[in-house]
């Protein structure tokens, strides 16, 4: 399992670089971060995420893992709706945000092979959620300032206590 980066973490806010070749170490990177998904029961997990600045991010809402390779969004859909979101990198923390209710991205498989996919439902919101990742953004980038303020506070709050105990054991 990899270590997942959170909030305060640098590399969650740098726009990451395209992967130049999927090649046996992309595959292995990204085998690695669907089973770290799976073992911190989250539904999707960028680059970032796992400390790797470079546009990858698997999904899986239950059909089977997804694995995006440089991914480009090339349409979303002008209706919006709200859903209560929650991130691997800000752990307890839950808010509602507002994003397209369906999008069109076109990205590489596993394999390097390219594919488009038309999305809606919570298919939709992981891939916004995880291309965010990507260009460097949380989902509280997305809520009101005073409450992402409010998040980042008590999560770094929180975040602080984990690391002194940690330290005294």
């Amino acid at each position: 399992m990899l270590d997942i980066y959170t909030l305060g973490d640098e590399v969650l806010t740098d726009r990451c670089v395209d992967v130049e070749r999927v090649d046996s170490s992309i595959v292995m990177l990204a085998d690695a971060m669907v089973e770290t998904m799976y073992e911190a029961n989250g539904i999707g997990l960028a680059g970032p995420q796992v400390g790797v600045s470079k546009r990858i991010f698997v999904v899986d809402i239950g059909d089977g893992p997804l694995v995006f390779i440089n991914p480009e969004i090339l349409e979303t859909s002008i209706e919006e709706g709200p859903y209560e979101e929650g991130c691997l990198s800000i752990p307890g923390f839950y808010r509602e945000v507002i994003r397209p209710l369906r999008v069109k991205i076109h990205a590489k498989d596993r394999n390097g092979k390219s594919f488009t996919l038309d999305a809606d439902g919570l298919l939709a919101r992981a891939i916004q959620h995880e291309y965010d990742h990507l260009e460097g953004r949380v989902f509280i980038d997305r809520i009101d300032k005073e409450e992402r303020d409010r998040v980042e506070k008590a999560f770094l709050r929180k975040k602080k206590s984990i690391d002194k105990k940690r330290k005294r054991v």
